[in-house]
């Protein structure tokens, strides 16, 4: 009914050279915590796109596209929070989405 919404329209937009994607599976104490919202507010604050959401298992999915340098700064400002531990991480590369704009919350 709405397929509209879908259909992206021309051609993508150019990506920045070196933009990459990657996406991460976290454990540890990241939900229940703030863990996405801290997501959010650190990757715009670094010009990052992607998502974030919770998981059944108790984990929580980042997918998250741009400068790969900045990778590093977004995961030091996620865990400067008491409430927030880390205990494991994995990740896999993503073919980058040339038209994403925006970081957002997902699962609420």
């Amino acid at each position: 009914m709405f397929d509209f919404l879908n259909k992206k329209k021309g051609e993508p937009p150019a990506l920045p050279e070196g933009t990459v994607r990657r996406r991460y599976s976290i454990s540890g104490r990241v939900q229940g915590v703030g863990f996405r919202y801290r997501a959010q507010y650190a990757a715009q604050s670094l010009e990052l796109t992607g998502w974030v959401q919770n998981e059944d298992d108790g984990s929580v999915t980042l997918e998250v596209q741009g400068d790969a340098q900045k990778f590093g700064k977004l995961f030091a400002m996620i865990q400067r929070s008491d409430y927030i531990e880390i205990t494991g991480m994995t990740e896999k590369d993503c073919t980058p989405d040339p038209w994403e704009r925006s970081f957002s919350v997902r699962g609420y």
